[in-house]
C-alpha cells in the first residue's frame, strides 16, 4: 500500500507506505525526504543505515534524514514508513514546539531507536488508522490535516525519545545545548572543526560546553565533530564515485595527505584500505 499527498506547485510531499522496501521509489519525489520507520510486524526486521546494520524489534521506530544512506536489501518483512520533505513540514520551523532537532532528527550521535510502550500501542495504532482515513479524504484542507497528524506523531515520538534516551537525565536548557550543538555540527562541520567555534554560536565557553557532555557520559564535542567528518567521508566513498582527493577537498582539507592521515587516525585504515575492505564486504 502506498499513499501520498503531493503539492506539485511547491513539490511538497507526505508519503505513507506499509512496505517502504517495495514502494521507496514509487512516490512523486523521494529527494531530501525525512523518514519515520516503524516495525509493525511480530518479529524483528533489519536494515542498514550508512552501512551499519540496524535491528528494529516489534513496535520500535527510528528516524532517518536525507543525510543518511538507507538500504533495505536485508529487510525481509514489510516496514511501515512515513516520509516527508522540508516543503511539507520544516523541522527547524517547528523546533521550538517539538524540540526534535538533535533528538529525533539530525543528531550526530547514535540513531535513536524508540520503543512504543505497551500502554501506548493503542495510541499509535489509532493514529495509524486516522492517517489512513485522512489520506482517503482529498479536500482543500487535506494537507493541513495531514500536517497536524504528522506533528502529533513527531511530538509523541519526541516525548518517548526524551524518556528512553540519555536526554531524560538533562534539564531543558542542557537538552537544548546538546541538540543545538548536534544540529550546528551537521550544518558547519566542513568549515568549522573547533569546539570554540560552536561554543561561540551557543554563547557558551568551550569548557562549559565540554562539561555538559562529560557530565552525562556523552562523547566529547571534539569527538562528535571528528566523527561527523569521518561519517561524511565514508558516505562519499561508499555511495559516490568521488576519488579520495575530491573528498578531501569537499571536506575542507587543503592537503589530501592530511585527510588521509586524519582518516587513518580515526578508522585505523587509509581511505584506500577502507574502500578495498568495503568492496570485499559489499
Amino acid at each position: 500500500m502506498k499513499l501520498e499527498f503531493h503539492d506539485p506547485k511547491i513539490d511538497s510531499i507526505l508519503g505513507f507506505t506499509n512496505d517502504i522496501k517495495a514502494e521507496e521509489f514509487n512516490f512523486s519525489t523521494n529527494r531530501n525526504t525525512i523518514k519515520i520507520l516503524w516495525n509493525r510486524n511480530n518479529a524483528p526486521v533489519t536494515l542498514h543505515i550508512d552501512a551499519l546494520k540496524i535491528t528494529l524489534a516489534p513496535n520500535q521506530l527510528l528516524t532517518t534524514t536525507y543525510l543518511q544512506h538507507v538500504s533495505y536489501t536485508s529487510t525481509e518483512a514489510p516496514l511501515t514508513a512515513f516520509l516527508f520533505n522540508r516543503e511539507f513540514y520544516c523541522i527547524s520551523d517547528h523546533d521550538s514546539e517539538v524540540s526534535c532537532n538533535g533528538i529525533l532528527f539530525f543528531g550526530t550521535q547514535d540513531i535513536p531507536i524508540i520503543t512504543i510502550p505497551k500502554d501506548q500501542e493503542r495510541k499509535f495504532n489509532t493514529l495509524y488508522e486516522v492517517f489512513l482515513d485522512e489520506f482517503s479524504t482529498p479536500d482543500k484542507i487535506q494537507g493541513d490535516m495531514l500536517q497536524m497528524l504528522l506533528k502529533r506523531l513527531i511530538i509523541i515520538c519526541t516525548r518517548l525519545a526524551k524518556d528512553q534516551h540519555i536526554v531524560k537525565k538533562l534539564d531543558n536548557e542542557q537538552i537544548n545545548v546538546i541538540r543545538k550543538f548536534n544540529v550546528l555540527v551537521d550544518i558547519h562541520f566542513k568549515e568549522k572543526r573547533k569546539v570554540s567555534d560552536y561554543a561561540e554560536m551557543l554563547y557558551k565557553s568551550p569548557k562549559t560546553l565540554s562539561n555538559i557532555f562529560a557530565i552525562y557520559n556523552q562523547k566529547s564535542p571534539q569527538q562528535i565533530i571528528m566523527e561527523r567528518m569521518i561519517l561524511e567521508a565514508k558516505r562519499l566513498m561508499n555511495f559516490t564515485d568521488q576519488q579520495n582527493q575530491e573528498i578531501a577537498y569537499e571536506l575542507g582539507f587543503n592537503d589530501p595527505a592530511h585527510f588521509s592521515r586524519f582518516f587513518k587516525k580515526m578508522t585505523q585504515l587509509t581511505p584506500t584500505q577502507y574502500r578495498e575492505k568495503h568492496h570485499l564486504l559489499s
